[in-house]
């Protein structure tokens, strides 16, 4: 399958369109991709409550030991997604993935350090100090307009 991205800032909202011979049904898959409404509620679990997540409360989401964490300034909760799944809810222009485990809020850094040689260190309004992995770098880098 061959395709194409024009970009053109008289277009407010993504338009896709599909030429083909005939519908197959790697074109059904796509046009049921295209048309899923994913959700953008995130939810946590503490204390064996659930509680509605506000994007501008997080302040990073993490996986580890198999398990996805949530962190905000009032504690952290237990998700029940996969992090590529959070990582489709959150909005594009405030978060970005630091590593293959770990997405930040960027309007809840302090402050990037890149001292250290080939890597950034990340510290978050919390407290907590995290690095983006070498493959992200270049990513948020760009971010930074740096």
């Amino acid at each position: 399958m061959k395709y194409e991205v024009q970009i053109d800032p008289l277009y407010q909202e993504p338009k896709v369109v599909i030429l083909t011979a005939e519908l197959t049904e790697e074109i059904n898959i796509l046009i049921k991709k295209l048309s899923e409404n994913v959700p953008s509620v995130i939810t946590g679990v503490k204390d064996e409550k659930i509680k509605i997540l506000e994007q501008e409360e997080l302040v990073r989401i993490y996986a580890s030991a198999g398990k996805v964490m949530a962190v905000t300034e009032q504690g952290e909760y237990s998700l029940r997604l996969r992090l590529y799944e959070v990582e489709e809810r959150l909005k594009k222009e405030s978060f970005v993935r630091i590593s293959n485990s770990e997405i930040v809020n960027l309007k809840k850094v302090r402050n990037f350090d890149l001292s250290i040689a080939g890597t950034i260190s990340i510290k978050m309004s919390d407290g907590t100090v995290s690095y983006a992995s070498r493959r992200f770098v270049s990513k948020i880098k760009k971010i930074l307009g740096i």
